[in-house]
């Protein structure tokens, strides 16, 4: 190559930096608010938003690079979903990410036109936040993670572990008395044999004198279903079921993990990290109203044998082959 037509080249190579410098300068942060429903001490909900960040760091975004995420922690708290819903939208976020259904309630209230994205939420379409599931038609969709029937399945699984049980205490979401599971646990009820009392998970010392009074009597189980209150007070829950010697059937490994006896339900984690790519797509330009609900891919069973043998159970081997995990 001759010399004059290299010193073009670079020439013009040279000229084309700055402006592809200033371009990268000019190109605005990408915002994202999060609403969570628990408090930023819980290491389950921490998990949960390691794994979402790490869903968009294999979309390329890098926080403090391209992106930025302000959060919000609820505590179970009416309240502090309104308020923090009004914070968060006031921020003017590019999207929100909203755990649970209240939270995602609270957002929708306040805004309808900036793209919200919901994880552990089961009744998208009776709390308003989409028009259907193939096609939402607002500023709002996400994940569902149960569907109403499974109740069912921990009816089942209880009395699989615990054959005796008879009486079934089902705690459940106090503000929304349809209860995901409830409806089914009440009607499988007969052909299980057993009695169904539901309690409201309201608070600590509604939830202790509850379980207490129901432990009364014997031959008792325990229904966890999910909600924000049996989240935020999970360890309270652990050890009133402990305490009392009450077989426990929960809906997420996490409370296994922590001592609870069994759990089934989705892989929360997975939620997470999904919702990372909805909120990549729409920060790419798509529509929530254009974007699916989508329900869970992967169910986990886990059982904590040593948990089992102070409850005096015998844990069936055809259950402990089942399980995706077992804690010993």
């Amino acid at each position: 190559m001759k010399r004059r037509e290299f010193i073009k080249i670079l020439g013009g190579t040279a000229v084309g930096w700055p402006f592809a410098a200033r371009a990268q300068q000019s190109a605005r942060m990408q915002r994202i608010g999060v609403l969570m429903s628990t408090a930023d001490t819980d290491t389950q909900s921490k998990a949960g938003i390691s794994a979402f960040v790490r869903g968009l760091e294999e979309r390329s975004w890098t926080l403090g690079g391209n992106v930025q995420i302000e959060y919000r922690w609820a505590q179970a708290n009416e309240n502090l979903y309104r308020r923090f819903a009004q914070e968060l939208v006031a921020l003017a976020p590019d999207v929100i990410l909203a755990v649970g259904g209240t939270g995602a309630s609270a957002l929708q209230q306040v805004t309808r036109t900036i793209p919200i994205v919901f994880v552990a939420t089961n009744d998208p379409i009776d709390r308003g936040l989409v028009a259907s599931i193939e096609r939402p038609g607002g500023n709002t969709t996400g994940f569902i993670d149960f569907e109403f029937g499974i109740g069912r399945k921990w009816l089942e699984l209880l009395k699989q572990i615990a054959p005796s049980v008879s009486r079934v205490a089902v705690i459940r979401n106090p503000l929304r008395f349809s209860g995901i599971g409830l409806a089914a646990i009440e009607k499988a009820a007969p052909s299980f044999n057993v009695e169904v009392s539901p309690i409201d998970a309201r608070g600590e010392i509604e939830m202790e004198r509850g379980i207490t009074a129901f432990a009364r009597d014997t031959n008792g189980g325990l229904i966890v279903t999910p909600n924000p209150f049996s989240v935020f007070f999970r360890d309270q829950i652990i050890t009133l079921a402990d305490r009392h010697k009450l077989p426990a059937v929960y809906f997420n490994r996490y409370f296994v993990a922590g001592g609870g006896l069994i759990s089934y339900g989705p892989d929360i984690l997975e939620q997470y990290r999904r919702a990372a790519g909805y909120v990549d797509r729409i920060l790419k330009g798509e529509k929530p109203a254009d974007m699916p609900v989508q329900a869970p891919t992967k169910f986990e069973l886990v059982i904590n044998l040593k948990t089992a043998k102070a409850l005096g159970l015998s844990v069936p081997n055809t259950l402990v082959g089942r399980a995706d995990e077992v804690i010993e």
